[in-house]
């Protein structure tokens, strides 16, 4: 932060103010604190996005921050921001699709499975996204277990339990530990509920 307030066209610590504020928001803060720290990435990010809007960073971060006020703070956060993610979403895919392994095509199969049909989703189009995630990182933890849900809610339920497997398999990757630690977890009730 105080890097950016130094020097507000420093577009290496706006996005990763926003990477710190979302890691802060879903992770590192006490709940009460959480969305703050969420609509203060989101600020970051649009600072990124002035500074360098060719570049996938600010997009990507812009939209993960949004994608979890969405997740964490309801509806109407959701409802919000739902236009705004898919479309940070597509721009960094238009820019890098390979960007962090595959994690815009990861987080818009989680927007496609996470909006109802009325306004856009669609599983099929969550397998997609998904299955385009993994072919970047086959081992990332996260897809796999966001592909098993997609997969659940198909009725493919065999295709699901595999997912899972493959989610807890899979190596922790040490810069997204506290995640995939969490993820596993996930993977390993979603399973037991499939049984």
């Amino acid at each position: 932060m105080a890097r950016l307030t130094a020097n507000p066209n420093d577009f290496d610590s706006a996005y990763r103010l926003a990477q710190a504020r979302y890691w802060l928001g879903t992770n590192g803060l006490p709940p009460p604190d959480r969305k703050s720290a969420l609509e203060g990435g989101i600020a970051a990010a649009r600072t990124a996005i002035a500074l360098r809007p060719s570049r996938p960073e600010g997009h990507f971060w812009l939209a993960a921050n949004m994608g979890a006020l969405a997740e964490s703070f309801g509806m109407r956060q959701g409802i919000k921001y739902r236009g705004a993610i898919k479309d940070a979403l597509l721009t960094t895919l238009k820019l890098d699709p390979a960007f962090l392994d595959g994690s815009a095509d990861r987080a818009l199969g989680r927007w496609y499975y996470k909006v109802p049909g009325l306004f856009g989703g669609s599983d099929k189009q969550s397998e997609v996204h998904l299955r385009k995630s993994l072919t970047y990182n086959p081992n990332s933890i996260i897809s796999h277990l966001f592909l098993a849900e997609t997969l659940a809610d198909l009725g493919r339920k065999d295709e699901a339990r595999k997912e899972c497997q493959a989610a807890i398999d899979a190596p922790v990757d040490p810069n997204w530990a506290p995640e995939d630690r969490r993820f596993k977890e996930q993977a390993k009730q979603l399973l037991e509920k499939m049984r």
